[in-house]
């Protein structure tokens, strides 16, 4: 099913053809002046050089040629040389008609769809999450449902950071801490126990502690680097613990994001691709593309088009360890031999944009990707607070994010109790969904480049662009149709006969023209990997949705036939309302 905006080109470019002039300049867009019409074409202006001719005597031309128009309603030419558009009603309504016939609402399937990895996430294990992860799992999450919906294979990796020093501190501390256990017993060839030696709790402060005594005591530091070196050495009883620490720390990163409704289809980590390195290492040496610079092994990836130093990438320390590039060159590797996928997305903090620019070039120059394999980082701003600094608790730590979500989860729940009675179960859970469309609309709401301010006050509030304007709109609509069904129980049948009819005043016609652009955002959201894009758009559909419903009598209505033209409207409206919330990772509730 072809776009409602390309459907109305069309004409156009007809009109501006059967005018005598080339029909390319008859492309349309939005109106930047809705109080003077729907829709817009400038291809006068443009065509006024090419024909030597005033442009408002081509507008005029053109206008002339749209008189028996099944598009447009009205077609006027102004000075200098603009065509001032307004769409055909019944052509409105039958296109919103066909969208509801068709599957993903005339949404087209992809010929050869994309085949895309998108590595959001990325925490360390045995750490608990912070407000600083909050970025990548809520944008990676959307980018990789707007993409499942356009058509494409997805998969989302958390990629863990679970392998590197930070095990050697936490074995380290453990041993200081308990040293009789079995695990640090090179003699033992038994089976280790099922049952962790420590909770996620004790996991927790054991790392900082072990972090900061490795800072003031040389020697308990060599202990942990030692240990690492053990670790990723494969002894048996460090494996073991180490086995342990994952199991422990995924089960709780699990829940957390599940309280983001965010999931993984892969849980991988630095450890799945630790064996990779030594023969990735040596194609990069035996392929010519590294060599050594000041004891280190390096590929360089500067271009004679640069106009910034962009650093060689370093695969090996001088000392032979291996660093984060290593890594992710050696995931990137992994990737393409086993999902062979023909676009990579990375979400990371903006910072990090010169990192992703060394490694996805020495992946290109390498050949460890395909010439025509797409490397993409999405940088993202920082989330601040009020005061315009990075987020912080109110003692001015990084604050937990299991503690944001419950402070948010108490926020709304006091509004949507305050000043009426309600079920506590049900307006415990209420305020969890709404809480979550507060948090999730307050990020994606912002284009992923930019900073922005969290304010808890504004994103929880039932007004203006927040997440729970979004979804008290979806709910005011669902109690409308409730309510139809209780005048006679008809909603089913005004659905089984209902068509969507011309729009009869000026909201009701807004309205459909924002129904009726839903394909155009979703495609601009995935095209773009832009899901501000898609929460501007919806915004903009509960806004359309609201003025109709406080100039139009629904529920009232006596004239059954208007009546089951809306509840067609309504329904159109509350789908492709859930359908865009839901591709941004939140749901709206039956009630509010």
């Amino acid at each position: 099913m072809k776009k409602f905006l390309d459907l109305i080109s069309e004409e156009m470019m007809n009109a501006f053809e059967a005018a005598g002039y080339d029909r390319n300049l008859g492309k349309v867009s939005l109106s930047n002046r809705p109080d003077l019409c729907e829709y817009q074409c400038n291809g006068a202006m443009a065509g006024a050089k090419l024909y030597k001719k005033a442009p408002i005597m081509i507008a005029k031309d053109v206008a002339e040629k749209c008189g028996e128009s099944k598009v447009f309603l009205t077609v006027d030419a102004v000075a200098p040389g603009f065509l001032n558009l307004k769409v055909r009603e019944d052509f409105t309504a039958d296109y919103l008609n066909e969208m509801r016939a068709e599957p993903k609402f005339g949404f087209p399937v992809p010929e050869k769809p994309d085949h895309i990895i998108v590595d959001y996430g990325g925490p360390n294990v045995a750490k608990p999450l912070h407000v600083g992860h909050l970025r990548s799992a809520v944008i990676g999450e959307s980018i990789k449902r707007i993409a499942r919906y356009a058509g494409h294979q997805v998969l989302g990796d958390i990629h863990l950071g679970d392998w590197g020093l930070q095990m050697g501190l936490i074995i380290t501390e453990l041993k200081e801490r308990q040293p009789e256990l079995v695990y640090f017993d090179e003699n033992y060839e038994g089976e280790y126990p099922e049952d962790a030696p420590f909770t996620i709790s004790e996991l927790e402060e054991i790392y900082p502690t072990a972090s900061a005594k490795s800072k003031e005591d040389a020697a308990y530091k060599e202990r942990a680097m030692d240990a690492t070196f053990k670790l990723q050495s494969g002894v048996r009883g460090y494996r073991a613990l180490w086995d342990q620490i994952m199991k422990v720390s995924v089960t709780d990163l699990k829940k957390n994001y599940e309280n983001l409704n965010v999931s993984f289809d892969l849980w991988k980590g630095e450890s799945d691709v630790h064996d990779l390195i030594p023969g990735m290492v040596d194609y990069l040496k035996k392929e010519g593309y590294a060599y050594i610079s000041d004891g280190a092994l390096v590929v360089d990836v500067k271009e004679e088009t640069d106009t910034k130093e962009i650093p060689p990438c370093m695969i090996l320390k001088s000392d032979g360890a291996a660093l984060y590039n290593t890594t992710d060159l050696a995931t990137i590797m992994d990737r393409m031999k086993t999902h062979h996928p023909n676009r990579l997305i990375y979400l990371t903090d903006k910072r990090q944009e010169l990192y992703f620019e060394q490694v996805f070039r020495c992946a290109k120059k390498t050949k460890l990707v395909d010439e025509d394999t797409e490397l993409l980082h999405i940088g993202f701003g920082t989330m601040n607070g009020k005061d315009g600094k990075p987020f912080k608790t109110r003692e001015g730590g990084v604050m937990r994010l299991e503690n944001l979500i419950r402070e948010i989860n108490d926020e709304m729940y006091r509004k949507i109790t305050d000043n009426r009675q309600v079920d506590e179960e049900e307006a415990r859970e209420t305020a969890k969904v709404v809480a979550l469309s507060a948090i999730k609309y307050g990020d994606l709401s912002n284009q992923a480049s930019k900073d922005y301010i969290f304010d808890i006050d504004k994103f929880t509030s039932f007004e203006g662009d927040t997440g729970p304007y979004i979804l008290y709109t979806i709910v005011r609509i669902k109690s409308i149709l409730n309510k139809i069904k209780e005048q006679g129980g008809k909603e089913n049948a005004f659905q089984e006969k209902a068509a969507v009819r011309s729009a009869g005043s000026e909201g009701e016609k807004a309205l459909m023209l924002e129904l009726a652009g839903f394909q155009a955002a979703m495609e601009t959201a995935y095209k773009e990997t832009a899901p501000h894009k898609l929460c501007a758009y919806i915004y903009g559909l509960a806004n359309a949705f609201n003025r109709f419903y406080h100039e139009t009598k629904i529920v009232t209505e006596e004239n059954e036939e208007k009546k089951s033209g809306w509840v067609a409207l309504l329904v159109l409206t509350r789908d492709i309302l859930e359908t865009c919330i839901d591709v941004l990772g939140f749901a709206a509730p039956e009630r509010m």
